[in-house]
């Protein structure tokens, strides 16, 4: 990052006028042209790009490639600005910090729920099926509601329910009010189908209370699941198959996704996994740093068992900016395999961040109903 130079005609073309933007920095006819964030190729490698403000003082808060990023005023204008260096191949989610309020980027028509964005880089795979929605869009929601009052779980959850195609087998969405309310996961999975890309699913979205806990590696949720839920999704009226049951989840909802696969055969035996949680051992929460115990975690020390996992299909996605969940998703990938499970792996364009994850999610609940 950069901040102004002391000549201010040397510092617009240095800052702004490589990306696009016209006008004197901070008048009106600048502020009409704004549009962001805008990239450029870095000499060594990969993108600067630049994140425009306009305003008070703010900083930007990735969701996880990188620390936040403070801007720089432009003189005594309300425009504040930073120019981020940015790796090849990156989509990632930011918002705008301004003392205790966070904001998405009002230059920036591709939101991700009222307060955060989506910049991706130009080489940055395109994800077709994903509209843009902005910050002052409301999402389309499921008509069925389920109300679920758990007996194993305790409380009430509303569960969202929506057939495409026509419905068929349960997709089944873990934190699944990220993919009603951030992403607009209805509208991309309707889309995928439409254009051949996805057999009839019946997607459920299910919501979590407390996600440390019930996407811990125990048996609770997925009883509940087993014995509430499905019962539940099978009297809604909608048309669903739960005995073809592919689960969806990331980050600690893909942990609890394998898990339920190694625990409960018969009940998942498909997987979609983005960025499983697999540092994670009884006692990694609790440490200052999670990640720094064995590779794979419990989940590996449990494949290391040789399970029979011949009847299972998992697709293992996890960012490729991901440096330190790499090394334990790569052994948990490969004790999978040889466990007998036929298994998928790629890697998106992301760091950890349902932006990158949100087109594997799409093509590996295809794959994983074969």
């Amino acid at each position: 990052m950069t901040g102004p130079a002391r000549d201010p005609a040397a510092a617009a073309e240095n800052a702004f006028v490589e990306f696009g933007p016209t006008g004197t920095p901070g008048t009106d006819a600048f502020w009409a042209a704004a549009r962001g964030p805008a990239s450029v190729p870095a000499g060594d490698g990969g993108w600067v790009t630049l994140f425009l403000w306009r305003g008070s003082a703010a900083t930007i808060g990735f969701e996880s490639w990188s620390e936040p990023v403070p801007l720089r005023r432009w003189g005594d204008t309300d425009c504040w600005y930073a120019r981020v260096r940015m790796p090849e191949r990156l989509r990632v989610t930011y918002q705008f910090l301004v003392d205790d309020e966070a904001y998405a980027d009002p230059f920036n028509p591709v939101g991700a729920g009222v307060d955060r964005s989506v910049a991706a880089t130009p080489d940055a795979p395109a994800q077709p099926h994903w509209p843009a929605v902005g910050a002052e869009d409301v999402l389309p929601v499921p008509r069925t509601r389920l109300r679920w009052n758990s007996e194993r779980l305790g409380g009430r959850r509303t569960v969202r329910v929506h057939p495409v195609g026509g419905g068929g087998p349960v997709v089944l969405l873990l934190d699944g009010d990220d993919w009603l309310y951030l992403h607009p996961a209805m509208s991309a999975f309707d889309s995928a189908f439409a254009r051949g890309e996805m057999p009839p699913v019946t997607l459920v979205f299910l919501p979590a209370k407390d996600r440390a806990a019930e996407f811990a590696c125990g048996s609770g949720l997925w009883e509940a699941v087993r014995d509430e839920l499905l019962p539940l999704v099978a009297e809604s009226g909608v048309t669903a198959d739960p005995g073809r049951l592919v689960v969806a989840g990331q980050s600690l909802g893909g942990l609890s996704a394998l898990n339920a696969a190694l625990e409960f055969p018969e009940l998942v035996s498909r997987v979609a996994c983005q960025s499983g949680s697999f540092w994670w051992t009884p006692g990694a929460p609790a440490l200052a740093d999670p990640l720094a115990g064995p590779a794979g975690g419990a989940v590996a020390a449990r494949l290391r068992e040789r399970p029979d996992l011949s009847g299972l299909r998992i697709a293992f996605d996890v960012g490729e900016h991901e440096t330190r969940m790499l090394p334990h998703c790569e052994p948990v990938e490969t004790l999978a395999e040889l466990a007998g499970a036929t298994v998928r792996v790629s890697r998106s364009a992301s760091g950890h961040d349902r932006a990158g994850w949100r087109h594997a999610l799409l093509r590996d609940v295809a794959w994983a109903l074969g």
